[in-house]
């Protein structure tokens, strides 16, 4: 199976940060998903949780990931990255696949 997603070495010193950090199970996987959909169109999850019957389980740079099946085709090509700025941190998705719009030309 291809590997959904991408995660940059930001982003990966990051999570590896948490997990070792914050407590988190060793049991617990990073999972990635899909919210909403609607006007705002749709958002994107991070969090630890532990595997169930239905994920998708893929190991990307030491990390164990895990993404709901129904969620894969929007997750497909998406890249985890991790933005530290003067007034905000956190991660970010990008989608490098998408189409420009023509007013962005």
């Amino acid at each position: 199976m291809i590997i959904p997603i991408k995660i940059t070495s930001k982003a990966e010193s990051e999570i590896k940060n948490i997990m070792t950090n914050k407590n988190i199970p060793a049991d617990y996987h990073l999972r990635v998903g899909v919210k909403g959909g609607g006007c705002g169109g749709m958002s994107y999850s991070l969090g630890f949780d532990r595997p169930k019957p239905d994920d998708q389980h893929f190991e990307i740079d030491g990390i164990q990931v895990l993404v709901e099946k129904r969620h894969y085709m929007f997750l497909m090509g998406m890249l985890i990255d991790f933005f530290e700025g003067d007034e905000a941190r956190g991660f970010t998705f990008i989608n490098p696949e998408l189409p420009k719009r023509h007013d962005q030309e």
